[in-house]
C-alpha cells in the first residue's frame, strides 16, 4: 500500500478544520445568484483582479482602473494578464502534463521579461528537476488530499524552488489556481485567490518563507495563510457579485 506523502499535513494543528472553512466559504460564494446570468462578468473581473494582485507582490504595482483601461504596458503586469487569461485553456493539460503546463505558464508571463531563450526552460538544476519530477507526480494522481491542501504545496513548492528565471512567483501562483480550476473545485476559476495573498502580503512572504523551512510548524504556517487568501477569494465572488448587479 503506497502512503500518501502529502496525508500528514491534515494532521497538524488546526488545518482540517481550516481547510474545511476554506471550502465551505467557497462553497457559499459558488452560489452567488450573479454567476447565474453574469457569470462571464464576474469571470473576467477575477481575472483581472487576480492579475493585478500577482503583479504587484512581485514588486509592480499598478492602479487597477489603468489596467482596465489599457493604458499600464509593464511586461510583467501584461504577463500576469495572459496568465490568468490562459489557465481556463490548460486546466486539462495541468493534471496530465504539469511541466508542459508550467513551461507554458512561464512563456506567457515572463515575455518580454526574461530572454527569449529563458521562455518556458527550467534552471539547469538538478536539484530542481527533481523536485518538479515529484511535484508533477503529485499533480498527475500521486496524492488524494483535498484540492485546497494540494493547491497550498504546488504554490509553496514553486515559490520556494524558482524553477524559472523571472516572475516565478507568477508561474506558482497561475499554478495554484490551475489546481483549483482542473479538480473541479474552482471549475470556472472565480477564487481570487492571489488578491487574498496581496491583502495579507506581509504574512504571504512570512509563511512562504516558514514553507521553506519544511518543518511541520512551517508549513502549517503556510497553510493557515494559504487558506485564509482562499476566503478572501471567495470574498471576492460575493463583493463582484454584488456590483454587478447594482448596476444592471
Amino acid at each position: 500500500m503506497t502512503t500518501d506523502p502529502l496525508a500528514p499535513l491534515l494532521a497538524l494543528a488546526d488545518i482540517a478544520p481550516a481547510v474545511e472553512r476554506a471550502r465551505d466559504r467557497v462553497d457559499q460564494a459558488h452560489r452567488h445568484r450573479a454567476l447565474r446570468r453574469q457569470g462571464g462578468q464576474v469571470a473576467a473581473e477575477v481575472s483581472l483582479r487576480s492579475a493585478v494582485a500577482s503583479a504587484a507582490l512581485e514588486g509592480r504595482v499598478h492602479d487597477r482602473e489603468e489596467v482596465r483601461a489599457g493604458t499600464v504596458t509593464d511586461p510583467l503586469l501584461q504577463g500576469a494578464l495572459r496568465v490568468a487569461g490562459a489557465l481556463p485553456g490548460l486546466s486539462d493539460l495541468w493534471p496530465k502534463a504539469p511541466r508542459q503546463a508550467l513551461a507554458r505558464l512561464h512563456v506567457l508571463a515572463a515575455r518580454d521579461v526574461v530572454a527569449e531563450a529563458e521562455l518556458g526552460r527550467p534552471v539547469a538544476d538538478p536539484v530542481v528537476a527533481a523536485r518538479l519530477d515529484g511535484l508533477a507526480a503529485l499533480v498527475a494522481g500521486g496524492t488524494k488530499v483535498p484540492p485546497l491542501v494540494l493547491a497550498a504545496v504546488v504554490h509553496g513548492e514553486l515559490l520556494n524552488l524558482r524553477p524559472f528565471a523571472g516572475p516565478s512567483g507568477v508561474v506558482a501562483r497561475a499554478a495554484a489556481r490551475l489546481v483549483l480550476i482542473s479538480t473541479g473545485f474552482d471549475p470556472r476559476g472565480l477564487v481570487a485567490v492571489d488578491v487574498g495573498h496581496r491583502e495579507r502580503e506581509p504574512e504571504y512572504v512570512g509563511a512562504a518563507g516558514a514553507f521553506a523551512t519544511g518543518t511541520p510548524d512551517g508549513l502549517r504556517s503556510w497553510l493557515r495563510h494559504y487558506m485564509a487568501a482562499v476566503e478572501v477569494g471567495a470574498e471576492q465572488i460575493t463583493l463582484i457579485g454584488d456590483e454587478i448587479l447594482a448596476a444592471s
